[in-house]
């Protein structure tokens, strides 16, 4: 071999590293730097889904202040659903009952569908949600699809 092409390992090394940040570094500009300022585009502001316009009588996402966890707000958002649900059953009503309740109902009807004694886990979210899926799919078999205003 010749004695330019008897490079040793440590020699390939540093080549390497000293090649990958010289081509990072036009990247480094690029980056956007997160920021918590909420009136700027952040990434996470820029996937923020839009609610469907099929999608007008959708219980919504509870507000922060609801509970202290999402796990309970998402049990609290289930059994809201559930409640909506068994009315529109209950009643035949084929419009939309969101505006007819509240979070408030939804809280109070804890001890219904409370399996645990544990304060942070009350419920089982899965079972809540796999109920209010099959209610409104009674709901949705039983009427045309809802419209809003009721």
């Amino acid at each position: 071999m010749s004695k330019s092409m008897n490079l040793n390992l440590p020699v390939i090394r540093s080549l390497n590293l000293a090649a990958l940040v010289l081509c990072a570094l036009p990247c480094v500009g690029m980056a956007q730097i997160p920021t918590t300022d909420p009136s700027t585009n952040t990434p996470f502001g820029s996937m923020a889904i839009a609610r469907d316009e099929g999608d007008a009588c959708g219980v919504p996402k509870p507000p922060a202040d609801l509970a202290e966890t999402a796990y309970l707000r998402n049990g609290y958002r289930a059994i809201l659903r559930i409640l909506i649900a068994e009315e529109a059953l209950a009643s035949e009503a084929c419009t939309c009952l969101l505006d007819q309740f509240s979070w408030d109902q939804a809280l109070d009807a804890l001890p219904r569908f409370q399996t645990s004694d544990t304060p942070r886990l009350p419920f089982k979210v899965l079972d809540l949600y796999a109920k209010a899926d099959a209610l409104e799919a009674q709901v949705m078999e039983a009427c045309p699809p809802i419209q809003d205003g009721g």
